[in-house]
């Protein structure tokens, strides 16, 4: 099953890739393109990291014993 990391992870470089070949080809130099790629990049990475930031999860208690039964 794919995760929202998941899909961060595999949007990162394609950000990267993408987004500088497409300012590229729209006519801004590569040492323009690829920074401009890169804060998206980080973007992306700052979203993961601080607003759907990965938690743990409680960790589940032993059951208890069921107060309804009584051992009379």
């Amino acid at each position: 099953m794919t995760g929202y990391y998941d899909l961060v992870l595999g949007l990162i470089p394609l950000a990267l890739a993408g987004i500088t070949g497409a300012l590229s080809v729209a006519g801004f130099g590569l040492t323009t393109a690829v920074p401009l790629a890169s804060v998206v990049a980080l973007g992306l990475v700052g979203h993961a990291m601080f607003v759907r930031a990965p938690v743990d999860s409680p960790a589940e208690s032993p059951s208890r014993q069921d107060s309804s039964f009584s051992a009379d």
